[in-house]
């Protein structure tokens, strides 16, 4: 039963409902009838010792009670939330109605000198014209020599105009440790660092320098599901920005750590106002009032998360019921290009100011309408089909041929490649945001051809492909005799190549227990993902093809042709927008 208020969902479950048979039995009064039917299970969190108090606030205000270790059977929760990863037996013994606020692996794009790597790895693949979106960095003290190479060809070319570089150390967050210099004297790290061109020709706004806190949240990373949130902050330095003063953290550092402590943040500041945050919204009206049309600029920003989750997706364990919120950190310069500075994990959410509980209490209200909770998980208890299914992988039978219950309530969009059949999806799913680029079409969506035969003979080749193939994902795919490695991060048996296909490097047991949870993020109606939840916007999958590659793991190559045509169509969008606002203009000044 759901009981709606104030415009927020609360979750319960009557316990033993009266059947129709039992209805007319002598030892069943009217009043018995009636507790049974006023006896309601609410959904039950789990918070880690560090989470914030606003978690918590929220959950409490949606009806939702708190895990109590002492009274309560250990998966007696729906809702599990960490700051810290969780450990692998976690995923392992997930259950149908719980959920992971966290993704193993993700650490990969969410530490400063891991995005590096993935980033220069994928602009070495699939080139520049579409990973030129984050500042050249060097590894220190890896890189020294290369970074010396750099500064120094850089400081012969005569004319040239000398670079700005930002030091940060790898493995701290708010703003810790960042060092901005010029000239390579002042460079001074006592642990691993990143050096990166410094962006010195920042986007200003009324002299103050700002960048975009943006929150992603994905669904699931087989197959890839990504969710934009269209609120967020706009943070900005508490003053002026000044070349001239590099050590000031105040005037070139936007964190809100650092500038609440600022001497102007609680002052009047002229454009900007008291702290130093704005919202989504109030600065798309700023740019509107001075004529500037963003669309352009959302669509490059989009395309810039997409492909930064590409270059982690294909090496994400397999994992059920878990989600991920993601803090991209974008500046945009003064031609209105979006850069990418990092990916948090676990975003701050601690309230400092009323921007922040407006932006933060709302985006966690819609975390949790995103995570799908139906009416039977608040029974905490494998019922019907779902049990079926997870006793059909414990016994190692393979669902899509041998288990006829889990093969029909399997979703279109987790469709096998083994079975090569034709799935037509129910209903299109319309265009999900202005920004988001074309439509689904209402055609039939065909499944693809299986992995080559035969791979590439150089070593760097089979890397690629390795990395780049879409992840087997049942049991049949796998072969029966396979030996643990030592040494590895999880210690879990890992298969054997099998000749002609791509090599599995997941744990064997998270993949073959594919289809016994039931993907929480898609329809019922159409089992395609939602294209909007709350203020969350559907971006990946944006198109048919987009969605066809990622329903059977993830076909990167095909997935960035994709990206690549939507770059062109937007880019040639922009252009002719630009001519007729000239046009315009050229005619009214005929007038």
């Amino acid at each position: 039963m759901y009981v709606m208020a104030s415009s927020t969902i609360h979750f319960y479950l009557i316990v033993n409902p009266p059947d129709d048979s039992f209805s007319g039995s002598k030892g069943c009064t009217m009043a018995e009838e009636h507790n049974a039917k006023d006896t309601l299970k609410p959904l039950v969190f789990r918070l880690h010792e560090s989470v914030p108090k606003v978690v918590r606030e929220v959950l409490m205000e949606r009806g939702w009670s708190e895990f109590d270790e002492q009274e309560q059977d250990k998966s007696d929760w729906n809702l599990y939330w960490r700051n810290t990863p969780f450990h692998v037996t976690d995923h392992h013994n997930i259950k149908p109605w719980q959920r992971l606020n966290h993704y193993p692996e993700t650490v990969k794009i969410t530490r400063k000198d891991y995005l590096a790597r993935n980033l220069k790895r994928m602009k070495g693949i699939y080139g520049s014209a579409l990973y030129e979106f984050s500042p050249v960095a060097f590894i220190m003290p890896n890189d020294y020599v290369k970074f010396i190479a750099e500064y120094s060809k850089e400081r012969q070319s005569q004319g040239r105009k000398l670079s700005y570089w930002i030091c940060k150390p790898v493995n701290l967050s708010r703003g810790r440790g960042i060092l901005i210099f010029q000239d390579i004297k002042d460079l001074i790290y006592d642990c691993v660092v990143i050096v990166q061109k410094y962006i010195s020709n920042p986007l200003l706004i009324s002299g103050y320098k700002w960048d975009l806190r943006l929150y992603v949240c994905v669904t699931s990373f087989c197959p890839l599901t990504i969710y934009t949130y269209e609120e967020g902050l706009v943070r900005f330095a508490t003053e002026k920005f000044d070349l001239s003063s590099l050590d000031n953290v105040y005037a070139h550092l936007t964190n809100t750590s650092i500038n609440k402590f600022g001497p102007s943040y609680k002052k009047d500041k002229v454009g900007i106002g008291r702290g130093c945050k704005w919202t989504f919204s109030k600065c798309r009206s700023y740019l509107c009032s001075h004529g500037v049309d963003d669309l352009l600029l959302w669509q490059r920003i989009n395309n810039i998360v997409t492909l930064t989750l590409l270059a982690i997706t294909p090496s994400v364990p397999l994992t059920h019921n878990c989600f991920e919120l993601f803090g991209f950190d974008i500046l945009i310069d003064d031609k209105f290009k979006p850069w990418l500075l990092e990916v948090n994990c676990s975003p701050a959410l601690r309230l400092d100011c009323s921007i922040d509980a407006t932006v933060k209490k709302g985006l966690l209200h819609d975390v949790i309408e995103l995570l799908n909770y139906k009416q039977i998980d608040t029974l905490r208890q494998n019922k019907g089909a779902r049990t079926k299914s997870s006793c059909a992988s414990k016994s190692q039978v393979s669902l899509s041929i041998h288990s006829k219950s889990a093969t029909d309530s399997a979703p279109h969009f987790l469709a096998s490649r083994q079975q090569q059949t034709e799935c037509t999806a129910a209903s299109p799913i319309q265009s999900l945001l202005e920004v988001a680029g074309r439509s689904f079409s209402k055609e039939a969506i065909v499944t693809r051809k299986a992995a080559r035969a035969h791979p590439r003979k150089t070593l760097t080749s089979q890397l690629r492909e390795r990395m780049n193939m879409p992840k087997p994902c049942f049991p049949s795919r796998v072969a029966s005799n396979s030996k643990p490695i030592l040494g590895t991060l999880h210690h879990v048996p890992v298969p054997v190549p099998v000749p002609g296909q791509a090599t599995q490097w997941l744990p064997i047991e998270l993949c073959k227990n594919k289809l016994s949870i039931p993907p929480y993020f898609l329809t019922d109606q159409d089992k395609k993902p939602f294209p909007r939840i709350g203020d969350f916007v559907l971006i990946f999958p944006f198109n048919d093809a987009a969605l066809q590659a990622s329903r059977n793991g993830i076909d990167v190559k095909g997935i960035i042709q994709e990206i690549h045509k939507l770059m062109n169509e937007q880019l040639s969008q922009g252009i002719q927008k630009v001519k007729e606002k000239k046009d315009y203009l050229t005619i009214q000044k005929c007038l």
